[in-house]
């Protein structure tokens, strides 16, 4: 099996996270917070935690920032509320887009993002205008370290929907279920360093754009988003 490599999306994702990594690992301790406050913070025992774990893990987040975050959590006494919010909507040239918040102040949040929309060529839509086009799947991506039929038969055999082979790497797809029972088939066989490995949104057909300033303007778009404090996740179908 083989397609189209997503190491474009990973490598621009890795350059911004590289630029503004403290505002990224802010983000990440959001969703920690959330998912560890009113628990014991025992992963294990909180799939929701364990999943955030991942994802923080996939964005090379250090091990004690992922502690202390859990650790503000599980000791804060009422302490912040956060309201998760999905705005939906489309960027230049038609690209779909999907936006996911974590927010205290709802009326804030719906105002930077209409404006980042508005300015770069967007409009909000209504709910659920675009989120039919997405799909939640574990998406795995992996240095060509080991072999390739190996690794097919291995991640099959564990529930993945999908393995493509690229020319300098795997992509393998699951269920949100078998995400993690698929990682751990791949890292028995002695992978420790992932692409990238969680669970994200991917769009049933994506939109390609053969002129580099149109892709420009959807790109200029995410980074706006990505930029606001209370945005956790930006998805969107422009084929990179």
């Amino acid at each position: 099996m083989s397609g189209h490599s997503k190491w474009a999306t990973i490598h621009r994702k890795k350059g911004l996270i590289d630029a503004a990594r403290g505002k990224v690992f802010q983000k990440l301790a959001k969703e920690i917070y959330v998912a560890a406050k009113g628990t014991n913070g025992d992963p294990d025992s909180n799939p929701s935690l364990r999943m955030v774990i991942e994802k923080c893990r996939s964005q090379n987040m250090p091990k004690d920032n992922i502690q202390k975050a859990i650790d503000k959590a599980i000791g804060s006494q009422g302490g912040e509320d956060f309201e998760s919010i999905r705005y939906e909507g489309y960027g230049p040239n038609g690209i779909a887009f999907m936006v996911d918040c974590l927010t205290d102040n709802r009326n804030r949040t719906a105002s930077l993002v209409r404006a980042a929309f508005t300015k770069r060529g967007g409009n909000l839509g209504t709910d659920g205008s675009v989120s039919y086009m997405f799909n939640r799947k574990g998406l795995i991506i992996l240095e060509k370290t080991v072999n390739e039929d190996e690794l097919m038969i291995n991640v099959l055999d564990h529930g993945a929907l999908d393995f493509i082979t690229n020319d300098d790497s795997y992509e393998v797809y699951t269920s949100p279920e078998s995400f993690l029972e698929v990682k751990e088939a791949i890292e028995q066989m002695g992978v420790t360093d992932f692409i990238t490995s969680e669970i994200t949104y991917l769009a049933d057909n994506e939109i390609g754009l053969d002129d580099e300033e149109a892709k420009e303007k959807v790109y200029k778009l995410v980074e706006a988003l990505e930029d606001i404090d209370d945005v956790q996740d930006v998805y969107h179908n422009l084929a990179e």
